[in-house]
């Protein structure tokens, strides 16, 4: 009688279920349950899921070209006498061709696919700042504390575009052609240089309140802006609004409790700045919005204090990644740092056997994956794909 009575419970239980739909065979497409129309819910939802992939696959590239890189015993030479200050890369995709400015004012070029490296001294002091024109490779522009000079390969001379009582710290190009730069000066002013503007002066000197300008380092896309650091300021000016005094910054970039070594927009859209600080840490700011405060979106610990015989670090974007930046580091065994701009350490560069020193000045390739570290001795290591 039981299990007569519990079998019929259990064909009743069956009896009252709702039958379920069958999921008919095949591709089917991404629509929510009970949803008739397209829903902007929907789209946000698998747009997101999109997005957050696409980055994964972006990294995971990138991640791979990095662990790529090695140094070798033949790509590290000593290219100039004493402590590198600046270096820079030419864009060429053939041929590895770098340039070293050491702190007594010599200029050191090396083909690294030959042994001997040779060196010029354009300058009487340290040369602080270097860049290959991005209009004409054949122009090596160098700065140092008294004059802006133009390398010319083509005639074979440094050319002088401009000279100045005061003392120079770093440039950078105003526009695309290189035709203008915004300079900075050790004293905290800035000025205007146009290279079209027969003679060596200055078009414009203009007092930003700084007591020390470091760096100064041009917007990628809105050519008008310009970040500067030095002191424990970071602040963003408009080029088209300067004047010999009074200047109001558009952003100003806080927190720094120490001395700024550097500030640098992110290469493709300046939706970044990154920025190296003597109280130990890396700063990343929101770029995108240029209000009176700029957030910080991240903040790394590092340790900054290279002394007074190292180069101070200062952190550069990877040309080809707009969101990773390289720095140096005092870690051992010595390394070349790549951080993420969420702050994420994503790789670290070294070799135990060809790398010993500090690199404090580096510089990345814009197109190959290539990076070159410059040391207090006067060497560069070049790490490359194999």
């Amino acid at each position: 009688f039981f299990a007569a009575l519990k079998l019929h419970e259990v064909f009743t239980k069956i009896a009252n279920v709702v039958p379920q739909p069958q999921v008919p065979a095949g591709p089917l497409p991404m629509v929510p349950e009970n949803q008739v129309e397209n829903s902007k819910l929907t789209e946000d939802l698998l747009a997101t899921w999109m997005k957050i992939t696409h980055i994964l696959m972006i990294f995971s590239r990138y991640q791979y070209s990095l662990n790529s890189m090695v140094l070798s015993e033949d790509n590290v030479k000593k290219v100039v006498k004493n402590r590198v200050c600046s270096v820079a890369i030419h864009p060429s995709e053939s041929i590895i061709f770098v340039a070293a400015g050491d702190k007594y004012g010599q200029i050191g070029l090396w083909n690294v696919t030959e042994e001997g490296a040779h060196v010029f001294i354009p300058h009487n002091y340290s040369v602080n700042c270097m860049h290959f024109s991005p209009s004409n490779p054949a122009h090596l522009l160098s700065l140092s504390h008294d004059v802006l000079r133009c390398g010319d390969v083509t005639k074979a001379i440094f050319d002088e575009i401009c000279r100045s009582e005061g003392s120079l710290s770093s440039f950078d190009f105003l526009e695309d052609n290189a035709s203008t730069a915004i300079v900075g000066y050790w004293d905290g002013s800035v000025a205007v240089v146009d290279r079209r503007t027969p003679g060596t002066s200055l078009e414009l000197s203009a007092n930003i309140g700084f007591k020390i300008t470091r760096t100064v380092h041009v917007h990628p896309v809105n050519k008008q802006y310009f970040v500067a650091a030095g002191s424990v300021d970071v602040r963003i000016y408009d080029v088209r609004y300067l004047k010999s005094d009074g200047n109001k910054p558009v952003s100003s970039l806080n927190g720094h409790t120490k001395s700024v070594a550097s500030a640098y927009f992110s290469p493709v859209t300046g939706n970044r700045v990154v920025t190296v600080c003597a109280d130990d840490k890396l700063r990343v700011y929101d770029t995108s919005s240029l209000s009176s405060t700029v957030a910080v979106l991240s903040t790394v610990r590092h340790n900054n204090n290279t002394g007074r015989w190292l180069t101070r670090f200062r952190a550069i974007w990877d040309p080809k990644q707009e969101d990773c930046f390289v720095v140096g580091s005092m870690a051992r065994p010595r390394q070349i740092e790549v951080y993420q701009d969420t702050g994420k350490l994503l790789h670290s560069f070294y070799n135990v056997d060809y790398l010993g020193s500090v690199c404090s000045i580096n510089v990345v390739h814009p197109s190959r994956n290539i990076l070159v570290g410059g040391n207090s001795s006067g060497r560069l290591h070049v790490f490359k794909e194999q």
